[in-house]
């Protein structure tokens, strides 16, 4: 029987620690749901422990989502176990990650303790976790880049108290492939008891190889889990991407030998709603979900697929999502329409009146524009989550004045805390004066780090889709807006952007 490859999804973890990818609970929840349907095996909901808001995000994605194991990151102590056990209660498959540092400048400069001192705390940690639920993975932090003796040592102490899944991070993005493979066929020879837990890659792409360390650790080491992020999002340089591993997994079955659960006609669609909702672009010539990934612009190219696609394509675009037929609604379709593709598109609406206000922008928005297509649903959608989620700033209308040898000018009505509040300023441009008109009367203080503009299909009628990064107070967030008029998208996305920095949610960043 052919052997399964683990997926092991840590966007709503170690992604979410991009700056200013930070999401709300009702995201994470519809991302979880996403999730769920792409069939990934495990869902690192979050790190319990870090604040509250964490705690209640997971214990909401262990209450919503029932078909995929659950997991909480947690530090190597009881108080941080017992928090994501905790909030694990509801699921019906949950899983403890613990992570404890053994490389020897993270336990000397970082936790200060010695490796014995590691050692002890590693077994006492597991043991406890066990005693809380069945089902423990251990990650050894910085776990590369550690004493391979001292890490031999620990791992066989943590099966010995009842680890069921070892992974081995590549914390800092420094492994080469081969020699990342070998060192886990390494530790998995050494280790007496290895056979006695499923071995886990986690690469991060400081040196752009964290699919190509996590693919060798599978074949090279004998790894059976993969952990990754959908559009390869996350801290730095980012994680494994989730799409370019599973389809090299799939379109190369012949070298691997492996299955993978994924349902891969999911996956632009989970593409697409995590970088709608983290405002995270996805780069045109980004494998399998970026824009050009199935595009042939040689003439030869162009001749040899139209004879035969397997002369220059290795997948078929429609197996992750892409269609050939992108017109999909347009302003005489109806409700029941709209909804089917709302399902299609693997979004799931909490009520009949959640169905009913998307409609009605649908509908405004097909008056604006001739031909509607996914890709304006799935930003139609996130646009109306994000306004939902967060009451305290909204937007209402915009006049805005610009021409040639005059300064332009802009009006902006928005709403604080339900309230209208109208606003004028001039600026440098039409957005620099809308966005000016807004922080007048908001005196936020934030620096602007980060302004984006994307075309979310490929017609000069298409709507624009903004992306605003601020930063105050060592705080940064990302808003995001759309719109066909780029200036109200322009502020859209920085009221969204607004909403989030008056968040008080805490967050402690962890690495594993």
């Amino acid at each position: 029987m052919t052997e399964k490859l683990i997926i092991f999804d840590t966007t709503l973890r170690d992604g979410e620690q991009s700056p200013g990818a930070s999401m709300t609970r009702d995201e994470k929840l519809r991302i979880a749901r996403q999730l769920e349907r792409l069939k990934v095996d495990v869902i690192e909901a979050g790190f319990a422990a870090s604040s509250n808001g964490d705690f209640e995000c997971v214990k909401a994605i262990a209450e919503v989502v029932k078909d995929v194991t659950i997991c909480s990151l947690a530090r190597a102590n009881d108080r941080d176990i017992s928090r994501a056990a905790e909030a694990l209660k509801p699921a019906n498959s949950g899983r403890l990650h613990l992570f404890l540092a053994t490389s020897a400048l993270h336990m000397e400069k970082k936790l200060r303790m010695t490796p014995d001192q590691v050692f002890e705390q590693a077994k006492l940690s597991v043991r406890f976790a066990r005693n809380l639920m069945g089902d423990i993975e251990f990650s050894p932090e910085d776990g590369y880049r550690s004493d391979p003796d001292f890490l031999c040592r620990v791992i066989e102490a943590v099966i010995a108290e009842g680890a069921t899944t070892i992974n081995v991070p590549d914390t800092v993005g420094y492994a080469i492939p081969e020699l990342y493979g070998n060192f886990i066929k390494n530790l998995r020879e050494r280790i007496p008891n290895s056979d006695k837990a499923i071995w886990s890659v986690h690469c991060h792409n400081d040196l752009g190889m964290a699919v190509a360390n996590s693919l060798a650790g599978v074949k090279i080491g004998g790894a059976r889990q993969v952990e990754c992020t959908i559009n390869g999002l996350g801290e730095r340089a980012g994680n494994c991407s989730l799409e370019e591993v599973v389809m090299a997994v799939k379109t190369r079955k012949d070298y691997f030998g492996l299955e993978v659960g994924i349902d891969t006609r999911h996956i632009l669609a989970t593409s697409r709603m995590v970088s709608q909702t983290t405002g995270f672009v996805v780069q045109p010539n980004k494998a399998v979900v970026g824009a050009n990934a199935f595009a042939h612009a040689s003439g030869i190219h162009q001749d040899g697929v139209l004879k035969a696609r397997d002369t220059y394509e290795i997948m078929r675009a429609e197996d992750v999502g892409w269609t050939a037929n992108k017109i999909v609604l347009g302003k005489l379709s109806g409700r029941n329409a709209f909804k089917q593709r709302l399902q299609e598109l693997g979004v799931a609406m909490e009520s009949e009146a959640d169905i009913n206000n998307a409609f009605a922008r649908f509908k405004d928005l097909a008056d604006r524009k001739s031909e509607i297509f996914d890709e304006d649903i799935l930003a139609l959608v996130s646009d109306e989550s994000v306004a939902q989620d967060n009451e305290q700033f909204g937007f209402v209308s915009l006049f805005q004045h610009s021409e040639t040898g005059e300064r332009p000018h802009a009006r902006v009505v928005f709403t604080v805390e339900g309230k209208e509040i109208t606003s004028e300023s001039d600026g440098n441009g039409p957005v620099d004066a809308s966005l000016k008109a807004i922080e007048s009367h908001v005196k936020s203080g934030a620096e602007m780090v980060l302004y984006s503009v994307n075309a979310i299909s490929g017609s000069t009628e298409s709507q624009g889709e903004v992306t605003v990064r601020l930063q105050n107070s060592g705080r940064v967030v990302n808003g995001v807006g759309a719109d066909p008029d780029i200036v109200v998208a322009s502020a859209k996305a920085y009221l969204s952007a607004l909403n989030k920095l008056q968040s008080k949610a805490d967050r402690v960043a962890a690495q594993g």
